[in-house]
């Protein structure tokens, strides 16, 4: 297994997917990572020292990643965001059992991953049962004000309402979703009465 890192730090096997699982963006460019920055688990077709400038891992056909000329290397802004001026807060998470127990989580446009892993959207740290990296999706549509709740491609399963999620599912104010050892209030903000373009 090649761990190679998006321009959006993702990590992810390259053998397997030519770009990312998360967010969609190839690998990092060239001249990202300085010369001696270490990333650890991360191994190359090099010294095993992680990527250097110019050291690009291989893929599984067999070619090398070169650097795309004129690629933008900024973060991918939604289109919504884009819009408003900021990625604003559209509903909540609210953990009511389970370790984190009274914490909320903001859930912003389009998609939002949840996992363990501190670089979910949704971060749930304290509850080792959640997959580290998406366990499940929350999403709101900003055309329609529709807040959808699917699996993740982890091993793990959700449920909303005590009924077991196996496809997107749309979402209702103060619905229970489990997953792991945690159960989460969902709080919608934005919906029928408020929009943040109109609002």
């Amino acid at each position: 297994m090649a761990t190679v890192r998006c321009r959006n730090r993702h990590f992810y096997d390259d053998h397997q997917r030519s770009d990312c699982p998360f967010c969609g963006v190839g690998m990092e460019l060239e001249g990202t990572l300085k010369q001696t920055e270490k990333i650890p688990g991360l191994t190359t077709g090099g010294s095993g020292q992680g990527r250097a400038a110019g050291d690009f891992p291989t893929l599984a056909r067999g070619g090398r990643v070169p650097p795309r000329p004129g690629a933008d290397p900024g973060v991918t802004r939604h289109i919504w965001a884009a819009k408003v001026g900021f990625d604003p807060v559209v509903g909540w998470l609210v953990c009511i059992e389970g370790p984190e127990k009274g914490r909320d989580y903001r859930i912003h446009t389009e998609r939002n991953f949840i996992g363990r892993s501190p670089h979910m959207d949704i971060a749930i740290t304290g509850d080792d049962a959640i997959s580290r990296e998406n366990h499940a999706v929350v999403s709101f549509n900003p055309k329609n004000g529709v807040f959808r709740l699917a699996p993740g491609d982890s091993r793990g399963l959700i449920y909303l309402n005590e009924e077991e999620v196996l496809t997107p599912v749309e979402l209702k104010a103060y619905d229970t979703i489990e997953m792991g050892a945690s159960k989460l209030t969902f709080v919608p903000f934005c919906g029928e009465r408020f929009q943040w373009e109109k609002g």
